[in-house]
């Protein structure tokens, strides 16, 4: 499986990423001199580079090609000509002034499957430039993130882009089932606007289904309580009561037995109404202990709750429950590079998977246009026989 990958920043390239975690061989067409945008945003950087590229780029080829060249221009299309899968996120229409759009190449490839990535789509907002943060503004998730009396605050990850190329990727995996049926590509669109709205589950059914616009409510649920960081003596536990039954054992745990058979708490619903009177008493009784003392005799009477953790103790507390977050990634030479988060789906039979680092601007232009040369002489010579024989 063959994927040209057009794309830069992180949409694209995470779902390309995760095309080649599964298998795919995917060749990352770059600027000359430059390369993808987030190959020079940091710090931080790692020994072998800006740590943004290297988080969507492992297990990839980089070809340095100059569009606007037309040998390099011919050389991309060949690639295309060879591909199962191409993924872009120019700006709509910017591939097809190349003569690379996904009529133009279908034409030629009808099985490909052509992947592209706008911020707003190719109607009226095809003018409009995506990037993650813009959208999560303009996309509602603002408004709902963040404390009610402070500013709209953005998700500390861009996870709109995290978003749209996870529906990217099943986008292509639903179009490489269908190939197999009628042996024909597609055409796959996503924007980063519809990804986060697609992604707005609960809060938007709010509004579609009650009339009722979403606000911020810092750590705290909507239509569930307690669900939300409560204060113990030395700092916040996340609690999360999902069920009537999690809120009497909670009661137990904190000596508040009388709470669950007080009529303004026994329903989750009244709870919501009485969310105000409830809380304090919650932690009053919180306050008595650590954090990591509820955190141990909460999980241990049945109620999910957690501390809130850095990005370094998440990963050691993945490893305690062996589930194996990171992997280490090595170069052409199997020298060891560094470590990446792995691809989160374990499967069984165990999946066969590279483990090659984000490559460096370039370093495989001349492994690539060989291949695409072989390739095309291979394919001129098939062509010949065929059509000696027809006569």
């Amino acid at each position: 499986m063959i994927v040209a990958d057009f794309s830069r920043v992180l949409a694209g390239p995470l779902a390309t990423m995760t095309l080649a975690d599964l298998g795919a061989r995917v060749i990352k067409i770059e600027r000359p001199g430059a390369g993808d945008d987030t190959r020079s945003w940091g710090p931080p950087f790692s020994p072998t580079g800006a740590t943004y590229f290297e988080s969507v780029n492992r297990n990839k080829e980089s070809i340095c090609l100059d569009l606007a060249d037309p040998d390099d221009r011919e050389t991309a299309r060949e690639l295309s000509r060879r591909a199962d899968i191409v993924v872009e996120n120019f700006k709509p229409s910017g591939m097809a002034r190349l003569g690379l759009g996904y009529t133009e190449l279908a034409a030629e490839n009808p099985g490909l499957i052509y992947v592209s990535v706008t911020g707003f789509g190719s109607g009226g907002g095809a003018d409009l430039l995506g990037y993650d943060f813009v959208v999560q503004a303009l996309g509602g998730l603002m408004s709902i993130t963040g404390q009610a009396d402070g500013d709209p605050t953005k998700a500390g990850v861009a996870l709109v882009d995290v978003l749209t190329a996870k529906d990217a990727t099943i986008g292509v995996l639903a179009a490489l089932n269908e190939r197999h049926r009628s042996g024909m590509g597609a055409l796959i669109e996503v924007n980063l606007l519809s990804s986060l709205q697609g992604a707005l589950a609960n809060q938007g059914q709010s509004f579609l289904g009650a009339g009722k616009v979403p606000a911020r409510m810092g750590n705290d649920h909507p239509s569930i309580v307690p669900y939300q960081l409560l204060q113990c003596a030395d700092g916040p536990l996340a609690v999360a009561c999902g069920n009537d039954g999690q809120f009497v054992k909670l009661c137990g745990a904190l000596g508040l037995s009388r709470l669950a058979v007080d009529e303004r708490f026994q329903t989750n619903n009244a709870r919501v109404g009485n969310r105000l009177d409830l809380i304090p008493l919650l932690e009053d009784a919180l306050a008595r202990a650590g954090a990591q003392y509820w955190q141990d005799t909460l999980n241990r009477a049945g109620v999910p709750a957690g501390q809130v953790a850095t990005i370094k103790e998440s990963l050691e507390f993945a490893e305690s429950l062996g589930l194996e977050p990171t992997i280490p990634v090595h170069d052409a030479s199997g020298e060891i590079t560094g470590r990446q988060i792995r691809h989160p789906i374990t499967w069984t039979p165990p999946l066969e998977q590279r483990r090659t680092a984000p490559p460096a601007l370039g370093e495989h232009s001349e492994s690539v246009r060989r291949w695409l040369t072989e390739s095309a002489t291979g394919r001129t010579a098939a062509s010949g026989t065929k059509q000696a024989a027809d006569l």
